[in-house]
């Protein structure tokens, strides 16, 4: 079992910036990768970006490439999600997850295995 727990949501305008935390607990976290996804209303869940065991290497979602960037503590047991140049667009509820099985990581929602509650982010124009 993994629990997992988003924090780092809020208010934010147009052209600012969030930082997205997420804790993991349960297993060593180093043994699997990570993932971010949100899920704006009326619309399905997105890929955001999702980061390797090591955290040597990360993959991005064509909508925050350039934008956002994703890292992990190992020692800490945390991956977190900066985002930079926020759009209105962005606007969702941004869930962290955990993938058991990859052995890079992978975009794909059925690849995870945990997931957490998620925090809202709410871009304003």
């Amino acid at each position: 079992q993994v629990q997992l727990v988003e924090s780092g949501g809020g208010l934010v305008q147009a052209g600012g910036s969030l930082r997205l935390s997420c804790a993991s607990s349960g297993r060593t976290f180093s043994t699997y990768a990570m993932g971010w996804f949100r899920q704006a209303p009326g619309k399905e869940r997105e890929f955001v970006a999702a980061i390797s065991r090591s955290g040597n290497s990360a993959y991005y979602g064509d909508s925050v490439k350039g934008r956002f960037t994703i890292s992990r503590d190992n020692a800490k047991n945390t991956v977190q999600l900066q985002m930079n140049n926020l759009k209105p667009e962005d606007t969702a509820v941004y869930s962290c997850a955990a993938d058991l099985k990859s052995a890079m990581y992978s975009s794909r929602r059925a690849s995870y295995d945990y997931w957490g509650q998620g925090t809202q982010v709410t871009v304003s124009s």
